[in-house]
Order: structure tokens, then sequence, then C-alpha cells
């Protein structure tokens, strides 16, 4: 009886320990992915926040040689959040959306970008990311872009990890070197597929890539060259670049060929020369005054100025046809850090700054 006693008492030891290891070891593989999804909170009507520290599975990616659709690049993501367990299908849909952009000095001697992201239905995530390698950044992802809708705002744990997928995509963000970008509708529907030896990116995949690794524009025009680029949602998409150095320009692709534009604002249609005017849009002057505003001042604003200028071409929403700007960014490039405002609620500001320092 007593060496019965014993016996089972070290099986139990023994089945403890290996629940112990079990978990252990489950805790290593999922543990940053599920403080990540813990990490969700709600700031305003439509407008999340979540952290992210450790391997973002980027590395991989590039590895494998990239993924030239967005419905890859949604299956791959789910492949890394569920550490290869699980690999759907991700079916993205087509959608139009607006948006414009603005850089200026300001006053100090910084530099500052503004963007307004304009479209028919979204809920965004910022997603602040601190990889175990690659620059910290500060991104924005809207769950609707992949279909997810409404009902997959991130609430609720499920949500919320599915929501990390926003490490593998996004609209625009800025990085601790500060270097910034955002995605805007080009103005037509003429995609870019470059088919070559190179890796592939989606347009938005590419930001994520380039924030992971550009400390400015001149490193983030390199990085684009060794690419293959190919249009997310089956259109054609331009950039939105500046640095701390002042330096701001656009990228759009023309023929499968990438070009590139020195200029502080952008809206919806083409600057490059052989596309110059295309897309453009009777009666929308957001261009225009964003390029007035910008002359009236010199190209200098302080924060306050440069809010207002991206403010006054943010777009009121149309009711059940289009949200209209979904969230605004005033990105600080020189120390690097931005604000955010949801869904024109320019009364409440979310301020966020990047930890890392930018030497």
């Amino acid at each position: 009886m007593k060496l019965l006693k014993k016996l089972l008492k070290i099986t139990l030891l023994c089945l403890l320990l290996l629940l112990v290891v079990a978990g252990g070891y489950l805790w290593m593989v999922f543990g940053p992915l599920v403080k990540g999804a813990m990490s969700a909170e709600k700031l305003d009507d439509g407008l999340y926040y979540m952290e992210y520290r450790g391997d973002d599975g980027f590395d991989a990616l590039m590895e494998k040689g990239g993924f030239e659709t967005a419905d890859q690049l949604g299956s791959y993501a789910m492949e890394f959040l569920s550490k290869g367990h699980y690999k759907p299908e991700v079916k993205t849909e087509k959608a139009d959306f607006g948006c414009s952009a603005l850089t200026v000095a300001t006053p100090d001697g910084g530099v500052m970008m503004g963007r307004n992201f304009d479209f028919p239905s979204a809920v965004g995530v910022i997603m602040h990311s601190i990889p175990d390698r690659g620059y910290e950044s500060i991104t924005t992802f809207n769950v609707e872009f992949y279909g997810f809708g409404e009902d997959y705002k991130p609430e609720g744990f499920a949500n919320q990890y599915m929501a990390l997928t926003g490490l593998f995509v996004a609209l625009d963000g800025i990085n601790e070197k500060g270097f910034a970008m955002a995605d805007l509708m080009a103005g037509d529907s003429v995609v870019t597929n470059q088919r070559t030896s190179k890796p592939d990116l989606t347009t938005t995949g590419a930001i994520r890539y380039l924030l992971n690794n550009a400390a400015n524009v001149g490193e983030a025009l390199e990085l684009l060259k060794g690419i293959d680029m190919h249009s997310d949602i089956g259109s054609a998409h331009h950039y939105a670049m500046a640095d701390a150095s002042g330096r701001s320009v656009v990228v759009e692709y023309v023929d499968n060929q990438m070009v590139v534009t020195e200029s502080p604002a952008l809206a919806n249609h083409y600057l490059c020369e052989a596309k110059n005017g295309v897309g453009l849009v009777e009666g929308d002057h957001r261009y225009d005054m964003l390029c007035e505003r910008y002359e009236q001042t010199g190209g200098v604003m302080d924060e306050k100025t440069l809010t207002e200028a991206i403010k006054a071409v943010s777009q009121e929403e149309v009711k059940g046809k289009f949200l209209g700007t979904a969230w605004t960014m005033v990105m600080d490039l020189k120390n690097p850090s931005v604000t955010y405002y949801s869904r024109r609620h320019f009364d409440k500001p979310f301020h966020f700054k990047l930890s890392r320092t930018k030497d």
C-alpha cells in the first residue's frame, strides 16, 4: 500500500511537472501574442490601441519570398498567429478610399506630417510594435480592410487576437527614426504587379516592411527597389513619405515602374509627370487647399496650424454611404510621436510617443 501511494505520488508529480513544462512552452510560444491581444483598448468610436513586443514574424515572411496578394498575406498572418496550426483562406474585398497628407517644417526646426484616412467604413487599430528585430513603430490598420467587418472590432479575446494581423499590414505610420509614410489611392484602377525574382509585397505589407527597416526616405526608396510591388484591393496606390531631415516625396507606379516626385502634399490624383492630374475629380480641392496653406506659411507650421490645415481637408460622413475621415494623424518626425483624432473628433486627441531614441 505504501509503495502504491509512493508510485501514485511520483506519477502525480511527474504529471504536474509535464503540465508546468508544457505550460511554460506554450507561454514562451504564445505569450507575446496573448499579451499583445490583451493590450487592446478602445479609445474612441472606431479607434483602438494595441501594443506588441516580440517576434513580429516579418523576417520569416520575407524569407518565404513575401506574398503578392492581400489574401495570401492575410493567410500568412493567420498562420503566424496560430503558429502553423491554422491556415485559412482569406478573401479581401475591393473598396475605394480617399485620404490626404501634408509635410511641413516647424518654427523650432522640427518636421511634422499630417494625414487623413478617408474610407466608406472603418474600424481603426493603432498598432504599437516593438519587434525583436527592426524599428519600433506606431501604425494604423483598418480591420475592415480584410472584410472582417464591424463584428470583428477588437473587443473580446478572439477578435483582439485576430487584430494582431496589423503586425503585417499598415495604412500609415511612423518609426523610432522619424521616418513616416502613408498609403493613399492614386486616382485610377491601374494595378501594379512587378514580376521579377525579388521578394513580393503588397502595398500595405510594404509599409510595414519599410517602417521596420528604413531610417529615412532614401533607405525606404532603396528597399522598394529590392521588392516586387503588388497593388492591394485591385486599385492604384501611391505613398507619401517623409523623414526627420525634412525630405518629403511621393512614390507612384506607372507601367510597373516606380516614380518618385518631391512634394510636401498629396491627395488622390497622380503627381508624376507621366500621369499628372489623372484621378483628379472636379470639385475636389483638397490638394490645392493643402498647397495653398503650405505656400501661405512658407512651409512652416506649428502643430496647431498643421492640425487645422489637415482638419480643413477632412471629409464629412455621408450617412449610409461614406464614413468620411476615419482617423487623422499628426506625426512629429524629430521627436517621434503621433497624435490621433478619430472620426473628426478634433476635441479628443490621443498622443503616443515612441520609446526608443533615434541615436
